[in-house]
């Protein structure tokens, strides 16, 4: 199946090539917030299988590699959130993968602190980069992993929730939640993204906090 209807002039991949996304805003007053959840599990994955992210291309920084017998192209797109799509788009045609072969990982604040789920698609949300992915993309049927960031406590201004700062209490469970989203990574190209979605999608509440 070919992206966007065309091969890519340069370099073709084959069914075993995934371009995988973390969503974020570059810059080191975001490093640490909620917001910032698919860079920290790209950085995850990352360190994990040593392939360095610092090439810049297509609005973002990129890195490639293999995860066992997949070739991988790990991409932070530096647009800041709201022109994510732009990055993925760039780089999806480039890349030529299809629809099924892009992995987009995002915060989300619909999903308790800490939790993850995998979806093979789905609609944007309430989430300002993903409403871009989508409509950059012109498509919803990617995969994609939620990182649950926890809703807004009464009275917190949503941007202050996903921007601002996280309470020690929260550090660890999301720090844990990047690295399962990475191991999430791993497992969909090693079993497939069903066997991923069973091992990862359950229901685990000693994530959840009250705070």
């Amino acid at each position: 199946m070919v992206f966007f209807g065309r091969k890519s002039k340069t370099e073709e991949y084959d069914s075993n090539t995934f371009v995988i996304i973390g969503l974020g805003n570059p810059g080191k007053e975001y490093e640490k917030t909620r917001h910032n959840m698919g860079f920290r599990a790209l950085d995850e994955l990352s360190a994990d299988t040593n392939i360095e992210i610092r090439r810049a291309k297509f609005h973002a920084l990129l890195g490639q590699g293999r995860i066992g017998r997949c070739k991988v192209i790990l991409v932070k797109p530096q647009t800041y959130m709201n022109r994510s799509g732009t990055a993925v788009r760039e780089a999806a045609m480039y890349f030529d993968v299809a629809p099924e072969n892009l992995i987009v990982i995002y915060d989300d604040i619909d999903l308790p602190v800490g939790s993850i789920r995998i979806r093979k698609s789905g609609g944007a949300g309430t989430h300002n980069g993903m409403k871009s992915v989508v409509q950059e993309l012109g498509t919803k049927d990617f995969i994609r992993i939620r990182i649950g960031v926890g809703a807004a406590k009464e009275g917190e201004d949503l941007v202050d929730r996903v921007i601002g700062k996280v309470p020690e209490a929260e550090k660890k469970l999301l720090q844990n939640a990047a690295a399962e989203a990475a191991e999430a990574v791993r497992d969909i190209l090693a079993i497939g993204v069903d066997n991923a979605m069973n091992r990862h999608n359950h229901v685990n509440t000693s994530k959840e906090n009250d705070n």
